[in-house]
Formats: structure tokens, sequence, C-alpha cells
């Protein structure tokens, strides 16, 4: 029996209103970052993450209500770490920042001198601040000088819905070129670093490449390089060295998920009238709001959405597949669930199924297996 009351108030008129009920009435909207983004395109099947993040909803404090909290975040100390290495590295009008850039993607361009030009890009308000970094953006790319943009504000539509996001740089090439620069705390020993956090740091890289390019495309003259630049520590020093990160093939998988997102106004249609994930609500009807919103869960969530214990949790009492990775439920086809799989590897499902046919065919090898080695074990020659 639903929780909601059955009479609520009239569906808001806009969708803004909307998703501010969805949140709660005093919650503030939670904003999206490109690591979100990244995670989000990496799994665009998943309506609840889609509408939960462009609804800004704090699924960590959600996920904590449900019962199910996620330890997500770095440490206090490697907060401080990072903001410490990226001041260092930005210091004294970003000389040596734009000196790596020069070094590794100065293609022949004359060095960045103290002429080079760092923007005021303070405004108010995200959309403020994203409308000034457009601007600092084309008088840059005007003015064909080195140009630092620390901390730019860019703006990118996802899934109907506006995301703004703050790379750590941006740099603007005399010849009207545009590099996006990370600035990470992990180190780069003997010139490479951990392939995994590289990988994490390009796929985030490549969201403000995208976001980019849609300024760009305003802009004669504007290019946005598809190669990143990479700044770490150096070995086990809080000394700066770089590497050239291409992200072609990270931005090209990211456009193609972002656009198969539904539109979030499109979920929120699609929800009963008076349901919200206000973390003041009790754990029963939260529970009942999730559920409301289809989700496509898999391993790989447990490293990058808040909500992953609660959707494992809810995929395992389904016996659904998709708990087992999405190699195993690509597989599998039309079984979707963990009994039908066994079923069908012990001949209990129709004839006729390629995927049963091949499961139990598996299993009967297996069987063959199993007694032909136990047969060995027990002969006494």
């Amino acid at each position: 029996m639903s929780s909601y009351p059955p009479s609520s108030p009239a569906q808001p008129t806009t969708l803004r209103q909307r998703l501010a009920g969805l949140r709660g009435p005093a919650v503030p909207p939670r904003p999206l970052d490109a690591r979100a983004l990244a995670a989000l395109a990496a799994n665009p099947g998943c309506g609840r993450r889609a509408l939960l993040d462009g609804a800004g909803v704090d699924k960590t404090a959600l996920a904590s209500a449900l019962g199910s909290p996620a330890a997500f975040g770095q440490s206090q100390f490697a907060i401080v770490r990072g903001n410490s290495f990226e001041a260092k590295v930005k210091g004294d009008g970003g000389a040596e920042l734009l000196r790596l850039v020069h070094e590794h993607l100065g293609a022949g361009a004359e060095p960045p001198g103290r002429d080079a030009l760092v923007p005021d890009l303070a405004a108010a308000g995200p959309e403020g601040r994203a409308a000034r970094t457009a601007l600092a953006l084309r008088e840059a790319t005007g003015a064909k000088a080195w140009t630092l943009l620390d901390h730019p504000m860019l703006a990118l539509e996802v899934a109907g819905s506006p995301a703004y996001l703050e790379p750590d740089a941006v740099v603007v090439h005399p010849d009207g070129r545009w590099t996006v620069v990370e600035i990470k705390s992990f180190p780069m020993i003997d010139g490479s670093a951990d392939a995994a956090k590289v990988g994490a740091a390009a796929r985030q890289a490549a969201v403000y490449v995208l976001a980019l390019e849609k300024t760009a495309g305003k802009l004669a003259g504007a290019e946005v390089g598809h190669t990143v630049l990479l700044v770490c520590p150096k070995d086990f020093s809080n000394l700066p060295t770089a590497s050239a990160v291409d992200v072609r093939r990270e931005r090209s998988v990211t456009r193609r998920q972002l656009e198969r997102l539904t539109r979030v106004e499109d979920l929120a249609a699609a929800l009963p009238a008076g349901l919200s994930f206000d973390p003041a609500r009790t754990a029963e009807e939260l529970a009942e709001a999730v559920a409301a919103v289809d989700a496509s869960y898999a391993p790989e969530c447990l490293a990058a959405c808040e909500l992953a214990f609660h959707c494992r949790e809810r995929a395992r009492a389904a016996d659904e597949v998709t708990a087992l990775g999405r190699s195993v439920r690509g597989e599998l086809g039309a079984l979707t669930t963990v009994e039908a799989a066994l079923a069908a590897a012990a001949g209990a499902s129709p004839a006729g199924d390629p995927t049963a046919d091949a499961l139990h065919h598996a299993a009967r090898l297996r069987a063959e297996a199993l007694r032909s080695a136990e047969e060995a074990a027990a002969c006494p020659c």
C-alpha cells in the first residue's frame, strides 16, 4: 500500500519546480561535476541516476537515509595535499603551468612570457561565471596570446538539464587552441602514473572537452584540443611534472552515452504525484520513491555511485543477473534472473532457446569433466 497521500497537490507547472519538489522544498540542488557525469555516461541505461543527478538530489544523504551509506570522496589529508600542490603549480601567475603546456603541447609556438594573460573570472552564480568564462575565452582567442583561465566555469546540457563544470584550468594558445589541464595529487613515477587513476582523469577531462566544444563552435578561429595535459607530482617530491593524454576515445564514448540519456523531464513526468527524495521523509517512503525509478545496477557502480549498495541489495533480492556484471547479463540474453539461468543449465527450459541450450551443454561438459577428475583421483594405478 502506498504511503503517499491519495490527494496530492497539482503538479508544478515548470521543470525547475518539479525537480525542486523531488529534492525537497528546503534542500538546495547538488551540482553535477565532471566526475559524476563521467560515471553517469558509463551507465546511460540507469534512469535512477539520471533523474537523481539531474534533479540535484544529494545521493550521499539519500543513501544514508535508506540505511545503505557508501563511503565516497577523498580524505581531508588528500584534499589539503591536492590543494597545496595545485597552488604551487599555479603560483607566480601560472608561469610553471604555462611552461609545462608549452613544453608538451606548444607545437612550435613562442614560449609564454611575463605578458601571459590571467583574466579574472569572478561573477555571481554559476550562470554568471559560465558567461564570464565564455567571454574570456572569446577575448583570449582574439588576443592571440598565451592565456590561463584558472577554474573556469563551463556549461553542458545533460539529459535536458544544465550542468556547470569547473576544470582545474584551461589554457588558450596563441594559435587559438584551447587545452584542458587536469592537476592531480597522485605521483607520476619515472614518467608514468597509475593506469586506473589516469583513465579516470581522462574520462573526467573528456567531459570538459565536450563542454568547451559547445563554446568553441560559436567562435571563429577557436579549436579545442583533444589532447589534455595531466599535471602530477614528480616521483615522490612536490615538484610538478606533466604528461599529454589523448582523450579522443573517452570523448567519443562520453558524448555517445550522454546522448542516450533519457531527458530528465521525461523521467520526472512518469513519476507519481507527490513523490519526493527529501531526506526528511521516512526510510519506507524513500525506498518506495527510489523503487519508482528504474535502475540498471552493475558491480562497476560500487566505485562510482553513492546508491550502489542499496541498488545491489535490491538486485540481489530480485535475483537479477545484472548483479553478476554487465558481461554476464549480455551473454544470458532473455534469462534475466539467476534462477532462470540455473534452470536452463539443468535442462528445465524449453528447447529452442540458443542461450538455454548453450548453458545446458556447458553444464553437461562441466559434469563430465568433474566425473573424469573424480575417476582419475580414485584410480589406484
